[in-house]
């Protein structure tokens, strides 16, 4: 299998409710921060600005999170994202938030490879090649 994308990440006190707990908002951000580091550890980005004037971006189509113990303000978390599936024109990813050995949440990301022309509105495109060759060596290889 190959190798997943792994961070760490102090929680700040802005992040955690009145009780010093993770608000739960804080996971989707999280994951996004991840898929956004994972990208940059490839020597990708998120926004690819075109010479012609358009961008090539990764809006998301879904996301969910589910807690299953809760955070806490100075806790150090460590974040494991893994791709589970490239598709033509999509990206799906696994999140996980560790706390030493305790789970705290687990979530998941799709997003899909988007152009912006000037004057027109969004369209998805096939994953462009720099983009899916970098991207396929991190993806765990089917049993």
């Amino acid at each position: 299998m190959a190798s997943c994308f792994r961070m760490s990440r102090r929680v700040e006190f802005c992040e955690t409710d009145m009780a010093g707990i993770v608000h739960f908002s804080n996971f989707y951000k999280w994951m996004e921060q991840a898929e956004h580091a994972f990208f940059r550890s490839l020597g990708l980005t998120i926004v690819n600005h075109l010479p012609d004037g358009s961008t090539i971006g990764w809006p998301r189509v879904s996301a969910q999170c589910r807690f299953e113990s809760p955070a806490h303000y100075e806790d150090i978390l460590d974040v494991v994202l893994t791709v589970q599936r490239i598709g033509v024109k999509s990206l799906t990813y696994d999140v996980e938030f560790h706390c030493g050995s305790r789970s705290v949440a687990r979530g998941s990301m799709k997003t899909v490879c988007c152009i912006v022309k000037p004057g027109k509105p969004l369209e998805s495109i096939e994953i462009p090649i720099e983009y899916s060759s970098r991207i396929e060596e991190h993806k765990p290889s089917q049993v």
